[in-house]
């Protein structure tokens, strides 16, 4: 399997639907050093780079994925015209809390923000930009929230380690998510996805090449 290593891994990163770990490759390619499928995975990165064709090879959240160049974009937008709604400027601030202070209990979350944002909150985990860890143990037990995977292919962020500024998130989620077209989502086999599923990175010229 070795001399077709790097090839395999290609097939298997251009048909999977979210990023790849290596720990998910390391279960399909048995037996296979840790080491190899690192050199293989730089190795095609290296190759779409050099190649500045339609798509890339990345890292992100946790895993590699492929994305478009972000200068087809209005290519893209022209094939693919999605109806979702919106994502308010109240849900982007309400998101650059929680991403900053995660770990956090609504309460803590509107005393920051000093409005109710039950609405908000149930918006942002309808788009799978947030999820509950379970309930703190105190009076009440309030759910806890904190940031989803999604999140971080939204945002092509490695981890939470490569969170931008509470402001760049905001700037960056108006330039993804409040536009007209926010899902610039490329699908082989799937007809655009009504919710924001998007792995896209606008800013940085890049879109999802598969399903979220």
């Amino acid at each position: 399997m070795a001399e077709d290593l790097k090839y395999i891994i290609e097939s298997l990163l251009f048909v999977a639907e979210t990023p790849l770990t290596l720990e998910q490759l390391k279960g399909v390619l048995e037996g296979e050093e840790t080491a190899a499928i690192k050199a293989a995975l730089e190795s095609l990165i290296a190759d779409y780079d050099t190649r500045n064709g339609g798509f890339v090879l990345r890292q992100v959240a946790g895993g590699y994925q492929f994305r478009t160049q972000g200068r087809f974009n209005e290519w893209i937008k022209r094939l693919i015209k999605p109806n979702a709604p919106r994502l308010s400027k109240a849900a982007l601030e309400t998101l650059a809390i929680i991403a900053y202070n995660q770990p956090i209990i609504r309460s803590d979350i509107e005393h920051i923000r000093g409005v109710d944002s039950g609405g908000v909150i149930r918006m942002l985990m309808e788009r799978k930009l947030i999820r509950v860890l379970g309930r703190k143990e105190i009076p009440g037990r309030p759910l806890i929230y904190a940031t989803t995977k999604h999140f971080l292919e939204v945002f092509e962020l490695k981890d939470l380690k490569d969170l931008p500024t509470p402001k760049e998130i905001e700037e960056l989620g108006k330039s993804r998510l409040e536009e007209e077209e926010p899902e610039d989502e490329i699908q082989t086999n799937a007809e655009p996805a009504a919710m924001p599923g998007v792995s896209e990175n606008e800013e940085a010229g890049e879109v999802s090449l598969n399903n979220s």
